[in-house]
């Protein structure tokens, strides 16, 4: 299935001041601008407001990379080649990000995976039946890290009664962020979300796999364009569906990134994003009597005295500081890999000189 990305040209993609001027210094000869608007397992689709095409990395692009954030991701602005009567691309430079969103690589390795980028807000779909805050609260802390807004978005609130529905509010509401209660079914909540959209601004989908976000991009595009899977009998749940990250454009002008459900969400490198979704917490840090206070076990901690009568609830301190020492473990362990790739890169480039001077 293929949508009509190239109606209007770069602009229906996002393509906006911001990027015209910092894209002056990138563009010469027969080179063009095109945003990627596919990534499956390597290989790269991109759209330039006339023509979608295959696309291919150069050379260049390849060699200079020294990690997965130097590589083009779903969101991506970059520079290509067109070739081929503009059905094949070579993506030869990526444009500055205004915005990056990553997470840890699933499993043991310890690097980035690269989700999307040129986000302006980040819909985190959860099933109203299976409220995690803790979940919530990490995608809430991904997304900020970015300087993402975030939008929380409850699917399948048919599921709930009138009392479960007031019990979610009063839940949600103390995260202190956007929120919407949708049924892809009942018809409810579509209408006001759809009326929030913003054209030419890119919204990517983030959640679980059958939290309904596919479900939810169909109703929003007016039509089952997209496949969703059968809902399970035995749980009601969805089955996922999504399994690449693609970028789609809606008739009103906005634009969405889906993304495929996401079992585990490392994160590292995220100390602003938890210091804004932690905000209550990190202002009662303030007031330790330590400045590099843990808030574990410090006499004189203002964030310990808070939980203790609390004024912080105890399941978001056990969030935080569960966070926290994620993030310092997996930045130790980053930090040691990028020492040996660099150590690695500069062995290699020695022994190419070497041979050169041997020849």
């Amino acid at each position: 299935m293929e949508l009509n990305l190239n109606k209007y040209g770069l602009e229906s993609l996002g393509f906006d001041e911001w990027f015209r001027d910092v894209s002056s210094d990138y563009i010469h000869s027969d080179f063009s601008l095109a945003r990627i608007i596919e990534v499956n397992k390597g290989s790269y689709r991109v759209a330039d407001g006339k023509y979608d095409m295959l696309a291919e990395l150069s050379g260049k692009v390849l060699y200079a990379a020294e990690s997965s954030t130097d590589l083009p991701t779903v969101g991506d602005w970059v520079v290509i080649q067109a070739l081929d009567e503009n059905s094949l691309a070579i993506i030869h430079d990526i444009l500055p990000r205004k915005t990056l969103l990553k997470r840890k690589e699933p499993g043991r390795k310890v690097d980035f995976q690269l989700i999307a980028s040129n986000i302006d807000y980040g819909l985190i779909i959860q099933s109203a039946d299976s409220l995690n805050i803790n979940s919530l609260e990490r995608y809430l802390v991904m997304l900020n890290e970015s300087d993402i807004e975030p939008i929380l978005v409850f699917s399948k609130i048919d599921l709930l009664s009138s009392s479960q529905i007031n019990e979610l509010r009063n839940q949600v509401e103390k995260l202190n962020n956007r929120y919407v209660l949708i049924s892809n079914i009942a018809d409810r909540g579509i209408e006001t979300l759809s009326n929030e959209l913003e054209p030419q601004k890119t919204y990517c989908l983030l959640g679980a796999s059958g939290s309904g976000k596919t479900s939810l991009l169909n109703r929003l595009l007016g039509k089952d364009l997209l496949r969703v899977n059968e809902v399970r009998a035995k749980d009601g749940k969805g089955r996922h569906t999504t399994v690449r990250r693609q970028l789609i454009c809606l008739e009103s002008g906005s634009i969405f990134i889906d993304t495929p459900g996401m079992r585990e969400l490392g994160n590292f490198e995220i100390a602003s994003g938890i210091e804004q979704t932690f905000n209550a917490i990190s202002s009662y840090g303030n007031h330790c009597r330590f400045q590099d206070c843990t808030h574990i076990h410090e006499e004189g901690c203002a964030v310990l005295e808070a939980v203790e009568q609390g004024k912080i609830d105890i399941k978001r301190y056990q969030n935080f500081i569960k966070l926290n020492k994620e993030s310092e473990f997996y930045e130790m362990s980053y930090s040691e890999k990028r020492k040996k790739d660099k150590a690695f890169g500069k062995m290699v480039k020695n022994y190419k000189k070497m041979k050169r001077r041997n020849n």
